[in-house]
């Protein structure tokens, strides 16, 4: 997990007024945002994409799902993958992080990823009535799969008056995607 912020450039696509996005700015939307788009690649080489819950937790993005589910049998074989999250208008800011997906068993650490799912999503996962009922426990006994994705590298795209693109370089040494 990264220990400091990335090193932010300004994209080439960008608007030669823009400025590169700060990296607080793209971790409040990672840290905020309710709904992203988990891509992996299927074993036959085809890209596969699926909308899921996910939180940014200690440097890190983490998402749950199934063993027999196509994004866990996909990242059986290639753990690398991409999340994106961001807005359908062309305003705003969207979020795109690269990197690799490593199963998460420790109990500590599976705990933590539960707490910040049931802080950040409340009711959906706390209340009798919530949609995701009980995934914060379900989380913490084992009985789904949790994958944590440390940054590769990252993206923000601002959209808006003046179109942004920052490319986000983290520190992870051997890791680290170009």
């Amino acid at each position: 997990m990264p220990d400091r912020d990335p090193i932010a450039e300004i994209g080439p696509f960008s608007d030669a007024r823009a400025d590169a996005t700060p990296w607080p700015t793209a971790l409040r939307v990672l840290e905020q945002a309710r709904l992203f788009w988990l891509s992996t690649v299927r074993p036959d080489g085809r890209p596969h994409v699926t909308p899921l819950l996910a939180v940014w937790n200690g440097g890190a993005l983490y998402f749950a799902t199934g063993d027999q589910e196509r994004k866990a049998r996909n990242l059986q074989g290639n753990h690398h993958c991409v999340m994106t999250t961001g807005t359908n208008v062309l305003d705003g800011l969207d979020i795109t992080i690269e990197g690799l997906a490593e199963s998460v068993s420790d109990p500590t650490e599976r705990g933590t990823a539960a707490d910040a799912y049931e802080d950040k999503y409340g009711d959906l996962l706390t209340s009798p009535d919530g949609t995701w009922y009980g995934l914060g426990d379900t989380i913490r006994v084992g009985d789904v799969l949790l994958y944590r994705i440390d940054p590769a590298v990252g993206f923000a795209f601002g959209k808006g008056a003046v179109y942004s693109q920052t490319r986000y370089r983290f520190h992870h040494g051997s890791s680290e995607q170009r």
